[in-house]
């Protein structure tokens, strides 16, 4: 069983012949690891959501969409992924808090996404696209639907 701890530092791991290998391995001698779409979805999304000024995830329309379904936005909305056997590559859409820097916020969105998907999972991030699709302001309160 592979820790916390393991993972981490597993991100360069040397082969048997000296040579540098990135990442986990998903397909060894004894079995391949198969990681769901849904999965790295989820982690891309909460590592978005960890970075300050980024004020929810999703396009506009799907935003208000989620409001009427009971419970919290899932942690997967606004991200697209493309799951391969050694690669990933990961959309967002993201929404700025007004006051932020969107270069600044998408570069910190970016390089966390990568780091928190690569050291989970062991997938190489190839590439992370941002989409920012809206802009909030302080006194701005997303819409509450009518149902609890």
């Amino acid at each position: 069983m592979a820790t916390k701890t393991a993972a981490a530092t597993n991100d360069t791991a040397l082969t048997e012949t000296g040579s540098a290998q990135t990442g986990l391995e998903l397909e060894t001698a004894r079995g391949v690891t198969h990681i769901a779409d849904e999965v790295v979805a989820k982690l891309a999304g909460h590592a978005c959501r960890e970075i300050a000024g980024v004020a929810g995830m999703g396009a506009t329309f799907r935003r208000l969409l989620g409001r009427v379904r009971i419970g919290e936005e899932p942690l997967s909305q606004g991200v697209h992924v493309e799951v391969g056997k050694k690669e990933t590559a990961i959309d967002v859409v993201i929404v700025v808090q007004y006051g932020y820097s969107i270069p600044t916020l998408a570069k910190e969105v970016r390089d966390n996404v990568v780091v928190r998907v690569e050291s989970a999972t062991g997938l190489v991030v190839k590439e992370v696209n941002i989409e920012v699709d809206d802009l909030r302001f302080e006194n701005e309160h997303e819409t509450s639907s009518r149902v609890e």
